[in-house]
């Protein structure tokens, strides 16, 4: 891995962890990769864009991270597990002091979280469960019996800030989100994200789902931090609107 800039040098897995580390306090990452003419699926999967150098630099932020934040339609169609000891990322966790497990939150307006699910059911640090007062109010006590921490931010749609809020409130300040395009347009369109980190695939794909799902009220302007490359792959860091890193 290598950084392009600023200051182009050489990373090694130390280096790779100082790069993408945040400041101290609240801070909501977004995490995508695109092909270059933005698709973020190959068959309805991310899977088919990645690489070596993608992985580590999914791995780093998500040792990094209080919490991972994401919707649930992209937590259903990735198949995803709970973050646990022993795991590639639990391990780089504990190697930089932090505990080995951290917790996934899932989005969902309609509170479709599996009970049974891996995500629930092999979780360490209960899975947290966004949704709002209009989902189902037996399916969220059948969430909460299950173990599953329930936050209800919003009233007919989920709440993102609140949302938010309410993770901090659980001393879950540093937020990495993962997607999908809904969530990523939600957030934007509250002023809600202080960072984008897109993995650039030398790849074009066409016709499949892109990185935003809609238009925004308007453009959301992006401040250049970082670009490392790795095999033709490029893993830019953007600043949103007004957010600073040191």
């Amino acid at each position: 891995m290598r950084r392009l800039f600023p200051d182009p040098a050489e990373l090694d897995d130390d280096a790779l962890v100082a790069a993408y580390r945040c400041p101290p306090g609240r801070w909501l990452r977004m995490d995508f990769i695109a092909s270059h003419d933005g698709a973020i699926t190959v068959d309805g999967v991310s899977e088919g864009l990645g690489s070596p150098g993608d992985r580590r630099v999914f791995r780093t932020l998500r040792a990094l991270a209080d919490v991972v934040l994401v919707g649930h339609g992209t937590a259903a169609a990735e198949g995803y597990h709970p973050v646990l000891p022993g795991s590639a990322v639990g391990r780089l966790r504990e190697s930089l002091g932090r505990t080995p497990s951290m917790p996934v939150a899932v989005v969902s307006r309609r509170a479709s979280l599996d009970p049974a699910g891996a995500l629930v059911a092999d979780a360490v640090s209960p899975t947290i469960l966004v949704t709002c007062g209009a989902s189902d109010p037996d399916r969220r006590a059948a969430l909460t019996a299950a173990g599953v921490d329930v936050l209800v931010c919003g009233d007919d749609d989920v709440d993102l800030p609140a949302a938010l809020d309410a993770l901090a409130d659980r001393g879950l300040e540093q937020v990495t989100s993962e997607g999908g395009p809904q969530l990523l347009r939600t957030a934007l369109t509250a002023g809600a994200v202080d960072e984008l980190d897109l993995s650039l695939s030398p790849t074009l794909i066409g016709g499949e789902t892109r990185l935003l799902d809609g238009a925004l009220a308007g453009p959301v302007r992006l401040c250049l931090r970082q670009v490392l490359e790795e095999d033709g792959m490029l893993f830019t860091r953007y600043t949103v609107g007004g957010s600073n890193l040191p």
